[in-house]
């Protein structure tokens, strides 16, 4: 595994190989919060969530249909992922170290790297973030601190997915969590190859308008 150490990673890795890695199916972690070495991750199963299979439990349909959030876009990126970087009662350490924290955040003022928020009078109460490259969105973490806030960003990410063009969600690995939405397990030569794929397009993350019912009826219409 590649590592490299926190205080020199600018000097050994730059963005360009970070996305030079996503390319080729790679991803960084960090054995936990304080660790300040990060490692590169090829696993041999990889977790994707086909954009045309993401089931929708009724209640939640309900919840995104109203709107009990306001959704946005971009608007507290860096807040995201350091809420996602804290620990929470379902985990006691997280993978996201300061090195990454900053690496995500300067792939973000590249327009790389997004966020989808769910707020509450005007409080982040959930929300995932993730990088896209060509028709590609690898999704990194997740958080939520009110009800199903976290789903409602999931819901709200795939309808942009897809009405902007992409092929593939990537959730790299398979947690009870995502499973209830349909995500699958796939051999990492199957990856490989609908990433090859995916990389052949280019998505359009902010084609998508927004809005709960929206996003019902583009999930619904292309599945």
């Amino acid at each position: 595994m590649d590592t490299a150490g926190a205080a020199d990673l600018d000097d050994v890795f730059t963005l360009d190989d970070l996305i030079a890695c996503y390319r080729r199916g790679v991803f960084p972690m960090a054995d936990s919060r304080e660790d300040e070495g990060v490692f590169l991750i090829d696993p041999p199963r990889r977790g994707v969530l086909p954009l045309d299979g993401l089931h929708i439990p009724r209640r939640l349909a309900r919840t995104v249909r109203t709107d009990v959030y306001e959704v946005r876009i971009d608007t507290a990126f860096d807040q995201v992922v350091s809420v996602c970087a804290e620990a929470a009662p379902d985990r006691e350490d997280t993978w996201i170290n300061p090195a990454i924290e900053s690496m995500y955040g300067r792939l973000h003022a590249r327009g790389q790297a997004h966020s989808v928020e769910c707020w509450r009078q005007d409080r982040l109460v959930g929300g995932l973030y993730g990088v896209s490259l060509g028709g590609a969105f690898f999704g990194e973490s997740m958080f939520s601190r009110a009800r199903d806030a976290s789903k409602v960003a999931l819901v709200h990410l795939v309808a942009r997915l897809k009405v902007g063009g992409y092929r593939l969600l990537d959730c790299q690995f398979v947690t009870e969590h995502l499973t209830q939405f349909g995500v699958v397990e796939i051999p990492r030569a199957e990856y490989h190859r609908r990433l090859a794929l995916a990389l052949e397009v280019e998505g359009d993350f902010r084609r998508f308008g927004g809005g709960g019912q929206p996003a019902l009826q583009a999930i619904s219409q292309a599945s």
